[in-house]
């Protein structure tokens, strides 16, 4: 009888922990999970404010869940497909942004986390995959590597903690569901007409700075900023004219201001 209890445990045990899994969570739950207590979204998801000092509280589980992104090594890591990699660094990089905020809070902006010789993005304080890593390796490295990923979506995803950036999303990024992720945090952020618009009378996209910082990441995907835009004319403008007016081609880009002020709630 004791043989038999100890044999149906075993198989118990390796139904929930096979041997063979890796431990690491690929829906990110302890991430979700702070999104969603602290982050709360605005302007019908448009745009977010962070309660900093809230994750800050959460200590706890915030550092759980960044030591289990550094415990992955980088064998694991290129085992995976795509997909789950590419949420993984999303996740980390907007992990990290938020982590760097909290250490240095109370700040106006993320940007006086950095100095006249360092810039924020450039301090080395990310332990990923088997190294220290800044944000800028991260960003321009590893994830825009040309010929790995070469997927602009991802400039809406990345978050910079300030309230020009589009909004950080109070749900993390899955492999699973990571193109009707990005895809949704596009359109929002296209349809937020404070930041991204279409004149017909000037013939201009008036658009947030982004555009300008990473137009070689659209370019190479869509030939154009404007091509780019053409894909989403219901979302840059609602009014037919203009839809009209702006599939005639031959419009011009204009970029804006960018607000670096902290997205604190």
């Amino acid at each position: 009888m004791i043989k038999k209890s100890k044999g149906l445990f075993i198989v118990i045990f390796c139904i929930f922990f096979p041997l063979n899994a890796s431990a690491f969570d690929h829906q990110h739950g302890l991430f979700d999970i702070l999104l969603k207590k602290h982050v709360v979204m605005k302007d019908d998801g448009k745009t977010s404010q962070v309660d900093y000092k809230g994750i800050s509280n959460d200590k706890a589980l915030m550092g759980t869940y960044l030591g289990a992104l550094s415990s992955v090594i980088k064998s694991e890591f290129d085992s995976w497909d795509k997909r789950k990699q590419l949420a993984f660094l999303i996740n980390a990089y907007n992990a990290y942004t938020i982590d760097l905020v909290v250490r240095n809070y109370p700040v106006k902006s993320i940007k006086d986390i950095g100095s006249m010789l360092k810039s924020t993005w450039s301090i080395r304080f990310i332990p990923l995959l088997g190294q220290k890593r800044s944000l800028d390796e991260i960003e321009h490295e590893i994830i825009r590597k040309k010929g790995v990923y070469d997927e602009p979506r991802i400039h809406v995803a990345l978050v910079c903690a300030a309230i020009g950036c589009p909004a950080l999303r109070n749900e993390a990024y899955t492999y699973d569901n990571l193109d009707a992720q990005l895809e949704k945090a596009l359109v929002l952020f296209l349809s937020d007409k404070s930041r991204n618009r279409y004149d017909s009378k000037e013939k201009k996209f008036h658009v947030s700075p982004i555009f300008k910082w990473y137009e070689v990441d659209f370019k190479d995907k869509f030939g154009s900023l404007e091509k780019f835009f053409l894909k989403y004319p219901k979302v840059l403008s609602s009014n037919e004219q203009d839809m009209a007016i702006m599939k005639q081609g031959g419009s011009s880009v204009v970029f804006g201001d960018y607000n670096w002020k902290l997205n604190d709630r």
